[in-house]
Protein backbone atom coordinates (compact mmCIF):
# COMPACT_ATOMS: atom_id res chain seq x y z
CA UNK A 1 0.00 0.00 0.00
CA UNK A 2 1.17 3.49 -0.97
CA UNK A 3 1.00 4.48 2.51
CA UNK A 4 3.65 2.81 3.94
CA UNK A 5 5.68 4.18 1.20
CA UNK A 6 5.22 7.53 2.43
CA UNK A 7 4.24 7.16 6.28
CA UNK A 8 7.87 9.13 7.24
CA UNK A 9 6.74 12.22 5.54
CA UNK A 10 4.86 13.77 8.63
CA UNK A 11 6.86 16.52 10.34
CA UNK A 12 6.65 18.04 13.82
CA UNK A 13 5.18 20.90 12.97
CA UNK A 14 3.96 18.82 10.36
CA UNK A 15 5.32 19.72 6.45
CA UNK A 16 4.84 17.20 3.61
CA UNK A 17 8.15 16.58 1.58
CA UNK A 18 6.04 14.01 -0.39
CA UNK A 19 8.08 11.96 -2.52
CA UNK A 20 5.61 10.84 -4.58
CA UNK A 21 3.10 14.11 -5.59
CA UNK A 22 0.13 12.41 -7.13
CA UNK A 23 -2.87 11.95 -6.25
CA UNK A 24 -2.08 8.76 -4.66
CA UNK A 25 0.82 10.42 -2.57
CA UNK A 26 -1.36 12.96 -1.23
CA UNK A 27 -4.00 10.61 -0.62
CA UNK A 28 -1.22 9.11 1.33
CA UNK A 29 -0.15 12.05 3.35
CA UNK A 30 -3.98 13.02 4.20
CA UNK A 31 -4.93 9.09 5.55
CA UNK A 32 -1.09 9.59 7.80
CA UNK A 33 -3.50 12.48 9.21
CA UNK A 34 -6.06 10.96 9.76
CA UNK A 35 -4.77 8.48 11.69
CA UNK A 36 -3.05 10.80 13.48
CA UNK A 37 -6.52 12.52 14.38
CA UNK A 38 -8.71 9.10 14.38
CA UNK A 39 -6.57 7.03 17.02
CA UNK A 40 -4.21 7.92 19.89
CA UNK A 41 -0.43 6.91 19.79
CA UNK A 42 -1.82 4.66 22.81
CA UNK A 43 -4.13 3.29 20.06
CA UNK A 44 -1.56 2.69 17.48
CA UNK A 45 1.22 1.35 19.60
CA UNK A 46 1.30 -2.28 18.57
CA UNK A 47 -1.11 -1.99 15.60
CA UNK A 48 -0.14 -2.79 12.45
CA UNK A 49 -1.94 -0.73 9.50
CA UNK A 50 -3.91 -3.01 8.05
CA UNK A 51 -5.98 -3.54 11.52
CA UNK A 52 -5.98 0.25 11.71
CA UNK A 53 -7.18 0.04 7.97
CA UNK A 54 -9.96 -1.64 9.55
CA UNK A 55 -11.45 0.77 12.21
CA UNK A 56 -11.83 3.53 9.26
CA UNK A 57 -15.42 2.37 7.67
CA UNK A 58 -16.06 5.92 6.43
CA UNK A 59 -14.73 9.26 5.21
CA UNK A 60 -16.89 12.13 3.82
CA UNK A 61 -15.00 15.14 1.88
CA UNK A 62 -17.38 17.97 2.05
CA UNK A 63 -17.18 20.44 -1.33
CA UNK A 64 -17.95 21.09 -4.56
CA UNK A 65 -17.94 17.65 -7.02
CA UNK A 66 -17.80 17.42 -10.88
CA UNK A 67 -19.85 17.75 -12.92
CA UNK A 68 -19.83 21.41 -11.82
CA UNK A 69 -17.44 23.07 -13.10
CA UNK A 70 -14.43 25.01 -10.83
CA UNK A 71 -11.26 24.45 -9.81
CA UNK A 72 -12.74 22.93 -6.39
CA UNK A 73 -14.66 20.47 -8.05
CA UNK A 74 -12.13 19.48 -9.99
CA UNK A 75 -9.99 18.69 -6.94
CA UNK A 76 -12.56 17.02 -4.63
CA UNK A 77 -13.36 14.57 -7.45
CA UNK A 78 -9.52 13.84 -7.63
CA UNK A 79 -8.86 13.50 -4.39
CA UNK A 80 -11.76 10.75 -3.51
CA UNK A 81 -10.76 8.75 -6.75
CA UNK A 82 -7.66 8.57 -4.77
CA UNK A 83 -9.01 7.81 -1.76
CA UNK A 84 -11.21 5.22 -3.40
CA UNK A 85 -8.36 3.33 -5.24
CA UNK A 86 -6.35 3.24 -2.03
CA UNK A 87 -8.77 2.71 1.47
CA UNK A 88 -9.89 -1.16 2.09
CA UNK A 89 -12.82 -2.74 0.43
CA UNK A 90 -14.66 -2.66 3.57
CA UNK A 91 -14.31 1.46 4.33
CA UNK A 92 -16.77 3.68 1.96
CA UNK A 93 -16.00 7.24 0.42
CA UNK A 94 -19.33 9.61 0.18
CA UNK A 95 -19.10 13.23 -0.92
CA UNK A 96 -21.45 15.95 0.31
CA UNK A 97 -21.63 18.76 -2.33
CA UNK A 98 -22.04 22.16 -2.57
CA UNK A 99 -24.54 23.16 -5.02
CA UNK A 100 -24.81 27.11 -6.31
CA UNK A 101 -27.74 26.25 -9.26
CA UNK A 102 -31.50 25.56 -8.30
CA UNK A 103 -31.61 22.18 -10.26
CA UNK A 104 -27.84 21.09 -8.91
CA UNK A 105 -25.55 18.88 -10.87
CA UNK A 106 -25.83 14.94 -12.28
CA UNK A 107 -23.60 13.85 -9.33
CA UNK A 108 -22.29 10.25 -9.88
CA UNK A 109 -23.09 7.61 -7.02
CA UNK A 110 -20.75 8.79 -4.37
CA UNK A 111 -22.61 12.11 -3.85
CA UNK A 112 -25.16 11.17 -1.23
CA UNK A 113 -26.22 14.57 0.10
CA UNK A 114 -26.64 17.99 -1.74
CA UNK A 115 -26.49 21.57 0.26
CA UNK A 116 -28.36 24.47 -1.68
CA UNK A 117 -25.42 26.79 -0.50
CA UNK A 118 -27.92 29.83 0.27
CA UNK A 119 -29.82 27.87 2.80
CA UNK A 120 -28.89 27.47 6.21
CA UNK A 121 -31.22 24.41 7.16
CA UNK A 122 -29.10 22.05 4.34
CA UNK A 123 -25.94 22.58 6.59
CA UNK A 124 -28.12 21.61 9.81
CA UNK A 125 -29.31 18.63 7.93
CA UNK A 126 -26.03 17.32 6.16
CA UNK A 127 -24.57 17.65 9.30
CA UNK A 128 -27.20 15.35 10.43
CA UNK A 129 -26.93 13.32 7.78
CA UNK A 130 -23.05 12.47 8.64
CA UNK A 131 -23.92 12.00 11.82
CA UNK A 132 -26.40 9.40 11.43
CA UNK A 133 -24.48 7.59 9.22
CA UNK A 134 -21.40 7.51 11.81
CA UNK A 135 -18.84 8.83 9.59
CA UNK A 136 -15.71 8.49 10.81
CA UNK A 137 -13.81 11.62 9.59
CA UNK A 138 -14.96 14.67 7.44
CA UNK A 139 -12.74 16.21 4.91
CA UNK A 140 -13.79 19.79 4.15
CA UNK A 141 -12.61 21.41 1.10
CA UNK A 142 -13.07 25.14 1.79
CA UNK A 143 -13.02 28.66 -0.27
CA UNK A 144 -14.69 31.23 0.83
CA UNK A 145 -17.14 31.45 -2.40
CA UNK A 146 -18.42 27.93 -2.35
CA UNK A 147 -20.51 28.78 1.03
CA UNK A 148 -23.41 31.17 1.76
CA UNK A 149 -23.53 33.47 4.48
CA UNK A 150 -20.86 36.24 5.34
CA UNK A 151 -17.73 34.61 3.80
CA UNK A 152 -18.85 31.60 3.71
CA UNK A 153 -19.89 31.67 7.62
CA UNK A 154 -22.93 28.91 7.18
CA UNK A 155 -20.50 26.14 7.03
CA UNK A 156 -20.15 26.56 10.72
CA UNK A 157 -24.16 25.30 10.22
CA UNK A 158 -22.55 22.16 9.45
CA UNK A 159 -18.81 21.64 10.93
CA UNK A 160 -20.11 22.79 14.60
CA UNK A 161 -22.10 20.15 14.37
CA UNK A 162 -20.70 17.07 13.84
CA UNK A 163 -19.60 14.11 16.07
CA UNK A 164 -16.54 13.09 14.00
CA UNK A 165 -12.84 14.87 13.58
CA UNK A 166 -12.61 17.28 10.74
CA UNK A 167 -9.80 17.80 8.54
CA UNK A 168 -9.77 21.30 6.31
CA UNK A 169 -8.17 21.59 3.38
CA UNK A 170 -7.55 25.47 2.45
CA UNK A 171 -7.89 26.25 -1.21
CA UNK A 172 -7.38 30.16 -0.18
CA UNK A 173 -5.75 31.92 2.60
CA UNK A 174 -5.64 35.90 1.93
CA UNK A 175 -3.17 38.23 2.84
CA UNK A 176 -4.94 41.13 3.81
CA UNK A 177 -8.19 39.85 4.64
CA UNK A 178 -11.47 41.70 4.10
CA UNK A 179 -14.51 41.38 6.02
CA UNK A 180 -14.79 38.45 8.16
CA UNK A 181 -12.62 36.44 6.40
CA UNK A 182 -10.24 36.41 9.21
CA UNK A 183 -12.66 35.62 11.90
CA UNK A 184 -13.96 32.68 9.92
CA UNK A 185 -10.72 31.42 9.18
CA UNK A 186 -9.67 31.39 12.60
CA UNK A 187 -13.05 29.40 13.71
CA UNK A 188 -12.09 27.12 11.14
CA UNK A 189 -8.56 26.49 12.90
CA UNK A 190 -10.48 26.07 16.20
CA UNK A 191 -12.82 23.68 14.86
CA UNK A 192 -10.60 21.88 12.50
CA UNK A 193 -8.58 18.70 14.05
CA UNK A 194 -6.05 19.43 11.51
CA UNK A 195 -5.38 22.49 8.27
CA UNK A 196 -4.19 21.50 5.01
CA UNK A 197 -2.46 23.90 2.90
CA UNK A 198 -0.76 22.99 -0.44
CA UNK A 199 2.16 25.49 0.06
CA UNK A 200 4.56 26.52 3.03
CA UNK A 201 3.52 30.30 2.36
CA UNK A 202 0.20 29.58 3.49
CA UNK A 203 1.13 27.71 6.56
CA UNK A 204 3.28 31.01 6.97
CA UNK A 205 0.43 32.84 6.71
CA UNK A 206 -1.79 31.17 8.86
CA UNK A 207 0.38 31.33 11.73
CA UNK A 208 1.49 34.96 11.29
CA UNK A 209 -2.12 36.32 10.00
CA UNK A 210 -4.38 34.15 11.63
CA UNK A 211 -2.59 32.78 14.69
CA UNK A 212 -3.44 29.04 13.91
CA UNK A 213 -0.82 27.04 15.84
CA UNK A 214 1.91 25.67 14.04
CA UNK A 215 0.96 21.92 15.48
CA UNK A 216 -2.28 22.31 13.98
CA UNK A 217 -0.99 22.64 10.27
CA UNK A 218 0.16 20.06 7.63
CA UNK A 219 1.82 20.72 4.42
CA UNK A 220 0.65 19.09 1.48
CA UNK A 221 1.22 19.39 -2.12
CA UNK A 222 -0.88 19.63 -4.53
CA UNK A 223 -1.49 16.58 -6.55
CA UNK A 224 -0.86 15.72 -10.32
CA UNK A 225 -2.08 13.35 -12.57
CA UNK A 226 0.37 10.18 -12.56
CA UNK A 227 1.25 9.91 -15.61
CA UNK A 228 4.64 9.20 -17.79
CA UNK A 229 6.76 12.19 -19.62
CA UNK A 230 5.30 12.30 -23.23
CA UNK A 231 7.51 14.40 -26.21
CA UNK A 232 5.23 16.92 -26.68
CA UNK A 233 4.64 15.70 -30.74
CA UNK A 234 2.74 13.14 -29.34
CA UNK A 235 -0.61 14.31 -29.32
CA UNK A 236 -0.09 17.20 -31.23
CA UNK A 237 -1.44 15.82 -34.73
CA UNK A 238 -5.03 15.84 -32.76
CA UNK A 239 -5.60 18.90 -32.05
CA UNK A 240 -4.25 20.43 -35.96
CA UNK A 241 -1.04 21.54 -33.86
CA UNK A 242 1.51 19.60 -35.49
CA UNK A 243 4.32 21.42 -37.07
CA UNK A 244 4.15 23.91 -34.59
CA UNK A 245 5.68 25.32 -31.13
CA UNK A 246 3.28 25.78 -28.70
CA UNK A 247 2.78 27.84 -25.54
CA UNK A 248 -0.44 27.10 -23.15
CA UNK A 249 -2.19 28.06 -20.74
CA UNK A 250 -5.40 26.35 -19.38
CA UNK A 251 -8.25 26.77 -16.36
CA UNK A 252 -11.21 28.41 -16.47
CA UNK A 253 -11.68 31.55 -18.30
CA UNK A 254 -12.69 34.93 -16.57
CA UNK A 255 -10.84 38.33 -15.45
CA UNK A 256 -7.90 38.00 -12.97
CA UNK A 257 -5.51 35.57 -14.84
CA UNK A 258 -3.48 38.21 -16.53
CA UNK A 259 -4.39 36.32 -20.50
CA UNK A 260 -4.24 40.01 -21.59
CA UNK A 261 -0.59 40.29 -20.94
CA UNK A 262 0.57 36.89 -22.40
CA UNK A 263 -1.26 37.86 -25.71
CA UNK A 264 0.76 41.51 -25.73
CA UNK A 265 3.63 39.52 -25.61
CA UNK A 266 3.05 37.24 -28.78
CA UNK A 267 4.40 39.84 -30.95
CA UNK A 268 7.93 39.71 -29.79
CA UNK A 269 7.22 35.95 -29.62
CA UNK A 270 6.09 36.00 -33.10
CA UNK A 271 9.00 37.52 -34.48
CA UNK A 272 11.80 35.05 -33.21
CA UNK A 273 9.89 31.73 -34.09
CA UNK A 274 6.86 32.43 -36.56
CA UNK A 275 5.57 29.21 -36.03
CA UNK A 276 4.32 29.64 -32.25
CA UNK A 277 1.02 28.95 -30.91
CA UNK A 278 -0.63 30.24 -27.92
CA UNK A 279 -3.65 28.00 -26.63
CA UNK A 280 -5.89 29.19 -24.51
CA UNK A 281 -7.43 26.15 -23.39
CA UNK A 282 -10.92 26.61 -20.78
CA UNK A 283 -14.51 27.03 -20.89
CA UNK A 284 -15.61 30.28 -19.12
CA UNK A 285 -16.20 30.03 -15.61
CA UNK A 286 -19.71 29.63 -15.03
CA UNK A 287 -20.07 32.55 -12.37
CA UNK A 288 -18.81 34.76 -15.34
CA UNK A 289 -20.96 33.09 -17.88
CA UNK A 290 -23.79 34.34 -15.49
CA UNK A 291 -22.64 37.95 -14.91
CA UNK A 292 -21.47 39.14 -18.14
CA UNK A 293 -21.73 36.43 -20.83
CA UNK A 294 -18.78 35.66 -23.14
CA UNK A 295 -18.00 40.00 -22.58
CA UNK A 296 -14.55 38.71 -21.03
CA UNK A 297 -13.24 35.91 -24.13
CA UNK A 298 -15.05 38.68 -26.71
CA UNK A 299 -12.65 41.35 -25.89
CA UNK A 300 -9.72 39.05 -25.38
CA UNK A 301 -10.29 37.96 -29.45
CA UNK A 302 -10.54 41.39 -30.11
CA UNK A 303 -7.25 41.98 -28.45
CA UNK A 304 -5.84 39.28 -30.62
CA UNK A 305 -7.38 40.81 -33.70
CA UNK A 306 -5.85 43.89 -33.22
CA UNK A 307 -2.59 43.07 -32.98
CA UNK A 308 -2.99 40.57 -35.92
CA UNK A 309 -2.15 37.33 -33.60
CA UNK A 310 -5.44 35.18 -35.31
CA UNK A 311 -3.02 32.49 -36.56
CA UNK A 312 -0.57 32.61 -33.81
CA UNK A 313 -3.73 32.76 -30.72
CA UNK A 314 -6.16 30.05 -30.54
CA UNK A 315 -9.42 29.78 -28.10
CA UNK A 316 -10.67 26.28 -26.82
CA UNK A 317 -13.65 26.90 -25.26
CA UNK A 318 -13.96 23.53 -23.12
CA UNK A 319 -13.58 22.23 -19.93
CA UNK A 320 -12.61 18.94 -19.92
CA UNK A 321 -12.29 15.39 -18.28
CA UNK A 322 -8.69 14.79 -17.18
CA UNK A 323 -7.30 12.09 -20.00
CA UNK A 324 -8.42 14.76 -22.35
CA UNK A 325 -6.41 17.81 -20.54
CA UNK A 326 -3.40 15.31 -20.27
CA UNK A 327 -3.48 15.08 -23.80
CA UNK A 328 -3.49 18.71 -24.42
CA UNK A 329 -1.36 19.43 -21.78
CA UNK A 330 1.03 16.68 -23.08
CA UNK A 331 1.39 19.09 -26.70
CA UNK A 332 2.71 22.20 -24.65
CA UNK A 333 6.57 23.28 -25.40
CA UNK A 334 6.08 25.49 -22.48
CA UNK A 335 3.26 26.19 -20.31
CA UNK A 336 2.57 29.83 -18.90
CA UNK A 337 1.18 31.43 -15.60
CA UNK A 338 0.80 35.18 -16.11
CA UNK A 339 -1.22 35.63 -12.78
CA UNK A 340 -1.08 39.56 -12.46
CA UNK A 341 -0.58 39.88 -8.84
CA UNK A 342 1.34 38.15 -6.05
CA UNK A 343 -1.59 36.91 -3.91
CA UNK A 344 -2.20 33.32 -4.67
CA UNK A 345 -0.57 30.45 -2.48
CA UNK A 346 -1.78 27.34 -4.41
CA UNK A 347 -2.15 26.97 -8.58
CA UNK A 348 -3.41 23.53 -9.41
CA UNK A 349 -3.10 24.76 -13.28
CA UNK A 350 0.62 25.00 -12.08
CA UNK A 351 0.84 21.59 -10.50
CA UNK A 352 -0.07 19.76 -12.83
CA UNK A 353 1.78 21.67 -15.65
CA UNK A 354 4.62 20.38 -13.78
CA UNK A 355 3.71 17.16 -13.22
CA UNK A 356 3.65 16.30 -16.75
CA UNK A 357 7.03 17.42 -17.24
CA UNK A 358 6.05 21.07 -19.12
CA UNK A 359 8.87 23.51 -18.83
CA UNK A 360 7.24 26.66 -16.95
CA UNK A 361 7.30 30.71 -17.62
CA UNK A 362 5.13 32.41 -14.30
CA UNK A 363 5.21 35.27 -12.62
CA UNK A 364 6.26 35.06 -9.29
CA UNK A 365 2.90 35.09 -7.67
CA UNK A 366 3.29 32.76 -4.21
CA UNK A 367 2.57 29.50 -4.94
CA UNK A 368 5.21 29.21 -8.25
CA UNK A 369 7.83 31.39 -6.42
CA UNK A 370 7.85 28.36 -4.11
CA UNK A 371 7.10 25.62 -6.90
CA UNK A 372 9.64 27.19 -9.42
CA UNK A 373 12.34 27.85 -7.09
CA UNK A 374 16.21 26.65 -7.50
CA UNK A 375 15.96 26.72 -11.60
CA UNK A 376 12.34 24.52 -12.03
CA UNK A 377 11.28 27.42 -14.07
CA UNK A 378 11.42 30.71 -15.15
CA UNK A 379 10.15 33.73 -13.09
CA UNK A 380 9.37 36.93 -14.45
CA UNK A 381 7.58 40.26 -13.13
CA UNK A 382 3.95 40.89 -13.26
CA UNK A 383 2.38 42.53 -16.05
CA UNK A 384 5.40 42.72 -18.07
CA UNK A 385 4.88 41.61 -21.97
CA UNK A 386 8.61 42.56 -22.95
CA UNK A 387 9.73 40.13 -19.78
CA UNK A 388 7.03 37.03 -20.43
CA UNK A 389 8.28 37.20 -23.98
CA UNK A 390 11.93 37.13 -22.96
CA UNK A 391 11.75 34.29 -20.65
CA UNK A 392 9.48 32.23 -23.53
CA UNK A 393 12.04 32.62 -26.29
CA UNK A 394 14.65 31.69 -24.33
CA UNK A 395 12.82 28.31 -23.38
CA UNK A 396 11.87 27.94 -26.81
CA UNK A 397 15.19 28.39 -28.56
CA UNK A 398 17.19 26.14 -25.93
Amino acid sequence: MLWKKCAWIIRDPPVVDLPDRTWHGVFSACYEIIYRTKFTEEDREGVTMSQLDQRIKSIAVIGNHVPRKCGIATFTTHLCDALEQEIPDSANVIVVALNDVKEGYGYPDRVKFEIRDKVQTDYLRAAEFLNVSKVDVAILQHEYGIFGGQCGAHVFHLIKNLRMPVLTTLHTVPSNPQGDQKAVLFELGEISEKIIVMSRKAREMLTDIYHVGETKIAVVPHGIPDVPFLDPCFFKDQFGLEDRQVILTFGLLGPGKGIETMIESMPAIVRRHPNVVYVILGATHPHVLKAAGEEYRYSLQQKVQRLNLEKHVLFFNQFLDIQSLIRFLTTADVYVCPYPSKDQVVSGTLSYAMGVGKAVVSTPFWHAEEALADGRGILVPFEDPDAMAKGIIELLSS
